[in-house]
Order: structure tokens, then sequence, then C-alpha cells
């Protein structure tokens, strides 16, 4: 299995960013796609998660009603769509997945849940 992601960059408060995660080796649609973020100094913390057989959601407090993630089924690719973006959105994001998402997801995620992970792209948002 192997995780890809991209898209990360400088962008000013406000702004919009577009992150992409492409997958191989995994069957869709049945698996769990989560993005994390670390910032300096921080523990990674879970931002957004997805179950790509049902399309079951999960975000963060921090994000809510500011990102999206979506699953395109044909490119094997996952989107976070990060908006309105602030400062302490900074920090290197890392897509991962699992197989063995667990039911109670939409609740909270855990770095513990995600078997594969990708390298990380670095989102800055600074003036």
């Amino acid at each position: 299995v192997q995780l890809q992601a991209s898209g990360g960059g400088w962008v000013q408060p406000g702004g919009s960013l577009k992150l992409s995660c492409a997958v191989s080796g995994f069957t869709f649609p049945d698996f769990g796609i989560a993005w994390f973020r670390q910032a300096p100094g921080k523990e990674r913390e879970g931002v957004a998660c997805i179950s790509v057989g049902d399309g079951g959601q999960y975000f963060g407090d921090s994000v809510k009603a500011r990102f999206a993630i979506s699953v395109d089924n044909a490119k094997n690719t996952v989107y976070l769509y990060l908006n309105s973006l602030k400062p302490e959105d900074t920090g290197v994001y890392y897509c991962a997945a699992t197989s063995n998402l667990p039911a109670e997801f939409q609740f909270g995620i855990s770095v513990h849940h995600f078997q594969y992970w990708s390298q990380g792209t670095l989102v800055t948002v600074s003036s």
C-alpha cells in the first residue's frame, strides 16, 4: 500500500488549498482515509476522515465548517479542501489509511487506527 500526499504550499489567511492523497494497493472502496497534521513542537492531530465505502465523515473541532473531504473512486484519490485558512492551520499534513476503521470514528480518530502513511506536505498560512 502506498499513499502520496500533495498540494501543500503557502497561502495568506482566509485563503484556500486543496490537498490530494493518491492511494495504491488498496481495493477501493472498502477502507478509511484520514488527514492528520503536525505543527512544530506539537503532537500529530486528526483533521478529517472519510469511510470510502459509505461516505461517513469526521472533522476535528478546529476545522469543522471550514474543511471538506471527498473521494474520487475513479482516480483512487482522496481530497482535503482547506478553506478560510488561519495561521494556526500551519503544519505538515499527512494522509493515512486503514482497512479497519473503528465504527465510532465519527467521534474521533487516532494515529493508532492507521497503518499506512504518506510523506508529509507542508501548509503554511501567513501574511
